[in-house]
């Protein structure tokens, strides 16, 4: 394929951005070569400004779970449009999202919107801190939970750590505050909890998918529920990639657990920049105006993203939205693994809903903590994701990131990925 343009472009964008792009993984650090520019998206398909055009698994890391440019999407946003894009005042737009999620959510009695993840995660600790009058929170070695300071820390070397600064510019005393835990391990978190009575929430990625796809067992997950009530400390589930992807109610209705808190983002805004975190009435009431923990917003509750949110989620509470979604990718995966299974491949696709991801490797057991990926598989992907985008498929660009398959992904979509991915793995082990 010709990328001219984007070459171009990349060249242009360094002199005005960091590395070239405005979030790091844009920049193919990690696979190397020149970042593509795309110029449209429709249904599965995005096209780059050279021309090239590709099926999308990346699906803006996600949120995209009706593809690219969706009519019903862009009618809401038309309508939403033509009355004004901001007010910084209340709207009936944020009334309506908020409702239809809460009214067809178990696990949430009262919502506030924000403007990303990011947000939702760092005021859901706020409250955390709030309500119990607690400082520290525990994390997983593996789970991302956007760049807030005290989230950006990874764990150090002993069973249980505190948190070390993954970041230049997070002071070691705000990494001081978060603890750090491998995944999958009860021990590291009952002693956790016996070192740390000040406590005041664990924090985890109910379906890790930021750095693999590390899925964890429900009996975990419910341990994990246990503690916290023992001890009396709140579970934050960061749902805001699965949230509404693996199921209306996310994980917490996947895995029928309930978190006292929880965080989305992406799917919600049905392609624009949001986020929203939410939990019970009696937790809620603790954030401004209503309680002392402050938290707010210039364009929270944009109207824009509150009406293209309303037309996606309304359209994934279809009558069996998310089990055709399950169905299809569960067997275009099983296709996948079929055909590197009879061509003896060290490699293997995890899927759970409609995200995917793929393993190099010769051990074909489950990944469920961060430590057990084999950093030096990634030259796989490197080789993979070059021989893939040659061929029509565009992936995020790093094999630590998962993949995402929308309802505008047709049989004949997936079948031509497939017939692109079985060439492209004949390239990385010929």
């Amino acid at each position: 394929m010709n990328h001219q343009q984007s070459q171009q472009l990349f060249s242009e964008a360094l002199q005005y951005f960091p590395g070239g792009v405005s979030s790091p993984v844009r920049a193919f650090r990690s696979v190397g070569g020149t970042p593509i520019f795309m110029e449209s998206g429709k249904g599965c398909h995005i096209t780059d400004v050279d021309g090239n055009t590709y099926i999308d698994f990346c699906c803006s890391w996600g949120p995209l779970i009706l593809g690219h440019a969706p009519d019903v999407v862009l009618q809401k946003l038309y309508e939403a449009m033509q009355k004004g894009t901001s007010f910084g005042t209340p709207s009936a737009y944020e009334l309506a999202l908020g409702k239809l999620i809460v009214d067809n959510n178990r696990f949430i009695e009262k919502i506030r919107f924000v403007s990303s993840g990011t947000e939702a995660v760092m005021s859901a600790i706020r409250l955390a801190r709030g309500y119990t009058q607690r400082d520290k929170i525990l994390k997983f070695e593996g789970c991302y939970h956007g760049h807030a300071d005290s989230l950006l820390v990874k764990a150090g070397s002993g069973l249980v750590t505190f948190g070390i600064s993954s970041s230049a510019g997070v002071p070691q005393s705000v990494a001081d505050s978060t603890i750090v835990v491998a995944l999958n391990d009860e021990a590291a978190v009952r002693q956790a909890f016996a070192e740390n009575p000040d406590i005041a929430a664990i924090i985890i990625e109910p379906i890790p998918a930021n750095n693999g796809l590390l899925v964890q067992n429900r009996d975990y997950l419910a341990f994990l529920r246990q503690i916290c009530n023992e001890n009396g400390a709140l579970l934050i589930f960061d749902e805001v990639i699965s949230g509404f992807r693996v199921g209306f109610e996310g994980a917490a209705g996947y895995y029928d657990i309930a978190p006292d808190l929880v965080t989305y983002g992406k799917i919600i805004g049905g392609g624009l920049p949001v986020g929203a975190y939410g939990g019970s009435k009696t937790l809620m009431s603790y954030i401004a105006p209503d309680g002392p923990v402050y938290q707010a917003g210039t364009l929270s509750g944009n109207p824009m993203a509150m009406a293209a949110g309303i037309a996606q989620l309304s359209t994934c509470l279809s009558k069996g939205f998310y089990e055709q979604l399950e169905q299809k990718t569960a067997q275009w995966i099983a296709n996948l693994n079929q055909h590197c299974e009879s061509h003896g491949y060290p490699c293997y696709f995890m899927h759970i809903g409609s995200i995917f991801w793929i393993v190099f490797s010769q051990d074909h057991t489950a990944i469920r903590a961060a430590e057990q990926i084999d950093a030096s598989s990634m030259q796989y992907f490197r080789t993979f994701y070059h021989a893939l985008l040659e061929r029509g498929v565009y992936l995020g660009p790093s094999g630590y990131e998962v993949g995402f398959v929308s309802a505008a992904h047709t049989t004949n979509d997936l079948v031509q990925a497939q017939q692109a991915i079985e060439t492209a793995l004949s390239v990385v082990f010929s």
